[in-house]
């Protein structure tokens, strides 16, 4: 979150309202990518300690946050991060993002996802199909590992090396073909490589046969969590080839940009 929209967030948290008080705190807390403590959060906020810890008490009981196994670091829970996906995967502007998916599997005659960062996981939150009979069939919904998919090299691609590592210490990078990189060292060259490159490939490190093709969607803001993707069987798209998608890729992420901005109220880059 940007300094000027923290000291706005800050000030409603300051306001009468308990309700709003409550998601503005939730709201801090969530655009963080660290885990937030109560005292870190009475410095930033300037509420009185029993008046924080009584609202992150309350917020810890919905599940809307977690309590580290420390006691003393919290972050979002489950409850707030499911309904983080249903407003991706059910918002206003899904009509409008899917039918730029769909022009863009018409021109690349290959199956397109638009995807983002779920936890440890990339969830697919719209999918159009190739018309072609032999395709890799994943619904809106499904999820892959973010260590060896295109799209969650990309989003990890923007991270610092420690918060990387700090997210894939809890997400084991699994081997499931020949080609899956399971050393973190190995993984840190791979998403540099993708982080100067501006697209990542997963090369049949996912599925057997499948090679596919990512690049982040544009937010106007120093990070996003939005990537548009191309999947295909390698007999049809070789990795050596994949990077000949990047130019309609980013021309359908820079649409998708559009409309996520318009839907928001605020401008992207």
């Amino acid at each position: 979150m940007e300094p000027i929209r923290e000291i706005e967030v800050a000030a409603e948290l300051r306001g009468e309202t308990p309700a709003m008080r409550l998601f503005a705190l939730l709201e801090l807390i969530a655009a963080k990518d660290e885990f937030v403590s109560l005292q870190g959060l009475v410095d930033e906020t300037g509420m009185p300690k029993p008046t924080v810890h009584r609202m992150l008490q309350q917020l810890e009981s919905g599940g809307l946050l977690i309590r580290q196994a420390d006691g003393r670091h919290y972050g979002t829970g489950s409850r707030l991060r499911r309904l983080a996906e249903n407003l991706l995967l059910n918002a206003t502007q899904h009509g409008a993002r899917h039918a730029v998916l769909r022009d863009l599997v018409e021109r690349l005659g290959e199956s397109c996802n638009i995807t983002a960062l779920s936890g440890g996981e990339v969830v697919y939150l719209d999918r159009v199909e190739t018309p072609e009979p032999l395709r890799f069939y994943l619904r809106p919904g499904s999820r892959v590992p973010i260590h060896c998919s295109a799209s969650g090299k990309m989003i990890l691609s923007q991270l610092s090396a420690a918060q990387r590592r700090k997210l894939l210490a809890h997400a084991p990078l699994t081997q499931y073909t020949r080609t899956t990189i399971t050393e973190l060292d190995a993984l840190e060259v791979e998403l540099e490589r993708v982080h100067d490159d501006g697209f990542a490939i997963d090369n049949e490190e996912f599925l057997p046969g499948l090679v596919c093709a990512a690049v982040l969607v544009p937010t106007g803001s120093s990070r996003s969590n939005l990537c548009v993707a191309a999947q295909a069987p390698v007999m049809r798209l070789t990795a050596e080839r994949a990077p000949d998608l990047v130019p309609a890729l980013r021309e359908a992420a820079e649409a998708i940009g559009r409309i996520e901005s318009e839907g928001s109220g605020s401008p992207a880059d």
